[in-house]
């Protein structure tokens, strides 16, 4: 028999390397999955949890559910612009399309019923780039990594019996993961405000800033409206959906607005743990005035189908090393693929 030339080896090389390109490809598909590692967590994992906590709702998102759609524009001081060469940093307007919700799977929760609120944002650049963001009105994020959130839906999950968490899970779950305790107490002595336009909302993750020069800057920011805080009363509690309507009174008498303020990270303050407030005395800018002039419901509105994946950054701006942030990624992905594949179904 004769010896294959080297000619006839190159193309069989060839060829085997070709065949095994789908194989990598499906394997690889495989272990995003967590068919291959069934113990690693993954995005399906973590969005199967929200939604048992929350309840299978189809065609809404797995988290913060309950929400609506609002419309306004950014209007940049340009004092940030020293800190991230971002196209909506320069002085000038951005028009925003955006999101205000309440924590949580249930998209027809009372709105007294979740304390943790959150305004989600969609800027536009002239560029043609987008900066996604999503913040909450609480000061910090209950656990310091991705697992220790799965965790933290496993343990609260209710009861089938008494319809409430098993104290039991809940203390072992405080064992494992104690960084939780000063969420828990804020949690205990927070009374959520009247409103949203009355909400703070904070970014928690932290972010990099990068100037025109190349140099990173480490930061948070907050949105820190202009109307005063005012606590909930008992009259709101008659209203499953005072949020919602206090917001169409107030915004048909007027635009509501709020400040960007960016917080500076000091030496010793990290980008990779969520859970630990900066001191108060860090440096903070006020990058400008978000101004938002009218609502619409969710289901009919333009933010149903936006993807506020806190990722789609402009240049200008990067990703810190909080693992959280990737999680997020993957979740919101796995999420709006989920309700909207249901929406296109339910037509």
């Amino acid at each position: 028999m004769n010896k294959p030339t080297l000619s006839t080896r190159q193309t069989l090389m060839r060829l085997a390397f070709i065949a095994l390109i789908p194989l990598l490809l499906i394997a690889l598909m495989l272990w995003v999955g967590g068919w291959l590692t069934p113990e690693r967590l993954t995005s399906d994992k973590l969005v199967t949890a929200l939604q048992q906590a929350g309840g299978h709702h189809p065609g809404y998102r797995r988290n913060h559910a309950k929400g609506v759609c609002i419309f306004g524009d950014f209007t940049s001081s340009g004092q940030a612009a020293t800190l991230s060469r971002a196209a909506l940093f320069a002085p000038g307007v951005t028009p925003v399309v955006g999101r205000f919700a309440i924590a949580g799977g249930n998209p027809g929760a009372p709105d007294y019923a979740v304390p943790v609120r959150s305004m989600a944002l969609a800027f536009y650049q002239k560029d043609g780039e987008q900066w996604r963001t999503g913040m909450n009105a609480m000061p910090f994020f209950p656990v310091q990594s991705v697992q220790g959130f799965y965790d933290l839906q496993v343990a609260t999950l209710p009861d089938k019996q008494s319809g409430k968490p098993d104290p039991a899970k809940v203390q072992a779950f405080v064992q494992q993961h104690p960084e939780i305790k000063p969420f828990f107490a804020w949690a205990k002595q927070y009374v959520p405000s009247s409103s949203w336009i009355r909400d703070r909302f904070n970014s928690i993750n932290a972010f990099n800033f990068i100037d025109a020069a190349g140099h990173s800057h480490l930061v948070r920011w907050s949105m820190v409206p202009h109307a005063k805080y005012q606590p909930a009363e008992a009259q709101e509690k008659k209203d499953a959906n005072f949020l919602s309507n206090d917001l169409q009174q107030r915004l048909a008498q007027g635009p509501q607005q709020w400040d960007l303020i960016v917080t500076v990270a000091g030496p010793q303050d990290r980008g990779d743990d969520a859970t630990v407030a900066w001191p108060a005395d860090r440096q903070t800018i006020n990058a400008g005035t978000l101004t938002i002039s009218r609502t619409t419901p969710q289901q009919a509105g333009a933010c149903n189908d936006i993807n506020y994946d806190p990722l789609i950054l402009p240049d200008g701006i990067t990703a810190s090393d909080d693992p959280l942030l990737s999680a997020r990624s993957s979740a919101y992905a796995k999420s709006y693929h989920a309700r909207t594949h249901e929406q296109a179904e339910a037509q």
